[in-house]
């Protein structure tokens, strides 16, 4: 795939793939996740690699991502690569917080967990109200936005399951 075949693909500009291609650049969460939807992957491929047999992911070895604002963070609860079609995440959204997602590549399904706090959840122009214990399952293959109307910090488990 060329340069510009990626550029209009994902969304994102070329001069930007360039700079992150040439390491001048660090791309933010949003824009990875562009790039794995251009690409057509599943987005931890883009930060480990496919690894067969057994394999562990420690806590403190998890590499998390964070949002441009900060206000999101998503730390990969299994190993990189473990499933080519599942991801698992903790995500932590901080209190009065809005986090958009792009859409995910066709027929990409969330599904998420709220472990504390509460979520108002946007998919579509539709909002969804959960609070601990809860779940919800979308397809997002589409814009949706995770908002955290609360005043502390919520926690919740996010699977992604790609279409393959």
């Amino acid at each position: 795939m060329s340069l510009d075949d990626l550029a209009q693909s994902s969304g994102v500009s070329r001069a930007a793939l360039s700079q992150i291609e040439t390491q001048k650049s660090n791309p933010t969460l949003g824009i990875l996740w562009k790039i794995a939807v251009g690409l057509g992957v599943p987005f931890a491929d883009l930060i480990g690699e496919a690894k067969g047999g057994v394999s562990i992911l420690r806590r403190g070895d998890a590499q998390i991502l964070r949002s441009l604002d900060g206000k999101l963070e998503s730390r990969p609860l299994a190993p990189a690569g473990a499933s080519p079609v599942v991801e698992l995440y903790e995500l932590r959204l901080a209190a009065r917080s809005t986090h958009v997602s792009e859409a995910h590549a066709p027929g990409t399904h969330e599904l998420v967990v709220v472990l504390t706090g509460s979520l108002r959840l946007r998919v579509e122009g539709e909002v969804y109200d959960l609070v601990a214990g809860d779940s919800i399952s979308f397809p997002a293959d589409v814009g949706h936005a995770y908002e955290n109307p609360g005043g502390s910090e919520a926690r919740y488990h996010n699977v992604i399951v790609y279409e393959r």
